[in-house]
């Protein structure tokens, strides 16, 4: 970690003077001063240490199941569907993920919707079922043979709207009429085709036991990109029709139509997310990309690339214009080519169950360790650096001109730094922190002996700290000096002389306190 150049005096005292606090270095070889682990500390006032700013819960739900911010903010609270804590809908009971077309909001694995402007909820699959009779009709106020369904008493548009690309099953007399058609005109009862779309006998066909039915497929991941929707599943990439969130299934060799592709590699797709104008589909080692502007045009191009961790698919964020997610070799920034590996200073720990989020600048993500910990941590892009906040599993982030996020106890939280404030949003106690340094070794393998430390410090109102060190990692915390000014100040901790070949320090805090440099004052020993 960088610092100012040691000082030799002629009784041997040396002083290492760091007025430079990096990020989170979790590893072993972590070098003299760097921070092998923290709790609720911040690089918003790099270089200088400082903890988080303060939070504020904006709800508590009783079973967090999902949450989405876009012109407002929404949630599912178990079964329900909220906006801004209105009640909307009901869904089903499990975690949710979402995404948004226009004024719709789809809500997956459900395949509901929320209309925003209309407060319309509903679902985007329907269906009839009855009896009815294929026979001949109009179309465009003209005469036309075999193109129409009619059904006494189905009022068709209550159901169903012109464009819609559906399925038709339960013919027995002409299996070949179980087929997927498009909509043409619907007149009451009477649904309407192009000519000749069916087969029907000489005399018309007799009324069968038939379903109609606009099929959504069923989607693991969903995002918009280019006025439509995209999903996939398993080993499919689909686009809805443009602009349209309940047509997946329409294919008249027009530019809007729907869109499907297989792909051939090994394993199911674990993720998917529009980025640089493009949608991005992943799997655990291969990233797709569809170019074109219409279907005629779609072309899926992969690369064997390290691709989305089949635990991650929540993981994906944009911050500073690189895509952040984790992968299987850990946390990676992506920016279309070859994803770049910034997990370093994770060390040894292996994560899992991702999910993140963005204020436009810092990445943030919520992952298990393999001990069954949470942890969030964030990155910031500008400085390069990670940093802990705490032990908090997160459902879900949504930016909606602040930063939300809802954790595994249902609280919703705004963070980050915040601009606005919501009327009655409860601000949270004092932020306990922590700063833990690596090893100090002083540059020299030597034994050595430490006799003090200065520290230069700014404790705000009520705020307070305790400085403890560690000696030859022995486990033993020992107090060197607990502090409560409330003012920027340095302070001569002295400490009993003892020889180690290292030594740790760590500061416990409670409230908004800056550290502006740390001071070691040692001498050297032998090698014994």
């Amino acid at each position: 970690m960088a610092g100012l150049p040691e000082m030799p005096y002629s009784d041997g005292i040396r002083k290492h003077t760091q007025v430079e606090f990096g990020g989170y270095n979790h590893q072993i070889g972590a070098g003299d001063g760097e921070l092998y682990d923290m709790e609720n500390l911040t690089g918003d006032f790099y270089p200088v240490l400082s903890p988080r700013r303060k939070r504020y819960r904006i709800a508590q739900l009783t079973k967090p199941n999902g949450f989405y911010a876009h012109d407002g903010l929404y949630w599912v609270d178990g079964t329900g569907f909220y906006e801004n804590g209105e009640l909307r809908g009901e869904v089903t009971d499990g975690r949710k993920r979402f995404a948004s077309l226009g004024a719709y909001i789809v809500i997956l694995p459900d395949k509901r919707y929320y209309d925003r402007l209309t407060q319309e909820f509903g679902e985007l699959e329907a269906a009839w079922t009855g009896s009815a009779v294929i026979q001949d009709g109009t179309y465009a106020e003209e005469a036309a043979e075999a193109n129409t369904i009619y059904a006494e008493g189905a009022d068709w548009g209550a159901l169903f709207r012109v464009g819609d690309g559906v399925e038709i099953s339960g013919c027995t007399v002409h299996e070949e009429n179980n087929t997927s058609i498009i909509i043409q005109e619907i007149d009451g009862d009477y649904l309407r085709f192009y000519e000749n779309s069916f087969t029907i006998g000489e005399n018309g066909d007799t009324e069968e036991a038939l379903t109609v039915r606009r099929a959504v497929p069923d989607l693991d991941f969903l995002c918009e990109n280019e006025n439509r929707l995209w999903g996939c599943r398993e080993d499919t990439i689909y686009g809805s029709k443009q602009g349209d969130i309940f047509n997946w299934n329409v294919f008249d060799g027009k530019a809007t139509d729907s869109y499907a592709a297989n792909v051939g590699s090994a394993g199911d797709f674990t993720a998917c997310c529009s980025y640089l104008g493009y949608p991005i589909f992943f799997k655990e080692d291969h990233i797709y990309k569809v170019y074109g502007d219409k279907p005629s045009n779609f072309q899926v191009m992969s690369s064997a690339s390290l691709g989305v961790d089949a635990s991650g698919g929540g993981s994906l964020a944009v911050a500073g214009e690189v895509l952040f997610y984790l992968s299987r070799a850990g946390i990676v920034a992506y920016s279309g080519g070859i994803p770049q590996n910034i997990s370093a200073p994770f060390g040894d720990q292996r994560f899992r169950n991702a999910v993140g989020g963005s204020d436009g600048v810092k990445y943030y993500v919520s992952m298990e360790d393999a001990g069954g910990e949470w942890h969030l941590f964030v990155y910031d892009t500008l400085r390069g650096l990670w940093h802990r906040e705490d032990g908090r599993e997160i459902v879900g982030f949504g930016w909606n001109g602040e930063l939300y996020f809802l954790d595994g106890d249902g609280a919703l939280w705004l963070g980050g730094n915040v601009r606005t404030v919501p009327d009655g949003a409860e601000q949270e106690e004092a932020v306990e922190s922590l700063a833990e340094f690596g090893d100090f070794v002083e540059g020299n393998p030597n034994k050595k002996g430490v006799s003090k430390l200065q520290v230069r410090i700014e404790l705000m109102e009520n705020a307070s700290v305790t400085i403890e060190m560690q000696f030859d990692r022995d486990g033993i915390w020992r107090e060197v000096k607990t502090l409560t000014a409330t003012r920027k100040r340095s302070y001569y901790l002295p400490i009993i002389p003892r020889r180690t070949d290292n030594f740790k320090i760590r500061i416990r805090g409670t409230g908004d306190w800056k550290l502006y440099s740390l001071v070691r004052e040692s001498y050297s020993g032998s090698e014994l």
